[in-house]
């Protein structure tokens, strides 16, 4: 797993990169949270144009951003999900609870305008 983050306008960006599995959640969990604290929890897009492969563990640390921004007055949004991600994301209910966009400039207007 590879991430690269980026701060745009004071909101955290992540683009994820390789498998998201039970493996790379942890360390994953705690980098982003140390970002977010850096960025007071204003905003988070995670991107998944990277992604290959990603198991249950990656639905928790996506629910689990999710409350801790909401938790914090903070928006979360995930971009570039592929066609296998997002049938997944669908069956989890994902799609009810987090806003997807097709290309991160998309996410990143919507937080800012949130």
């Amino acid at each position: 797993m590879q991430i690269d983050k980026e701060v745009v306008g004071g909101v955290l960006v992540v683009r994820l990169r390789g498998e998201l599995d039970h493996h790379a959640v942890e360390p994953l969990r705690d980098e982003i949270e140390q970002s977010l604290e850096n960025t007071h929890y204003r905003g988070l897009v995670l991107s998944f144009q990277g992604i290959d492969f990603m198991d249950s563990s990656g639905l928790g640390l996506i629910l689990g951003r999710y409350r801790t921004l909401s938790s914090r007055g903070g928006k979360m949004v995930l971009c570039e999900v592929n066609a296998n991600l997002r049938k997944i994301f669908e069956l989890s209910g994902i799609f009810k609870v987090v806003p997807v966009f097709e290309s991160e400039d998309s996410a990143l207007r919507a937080i800012k305008e949130a």
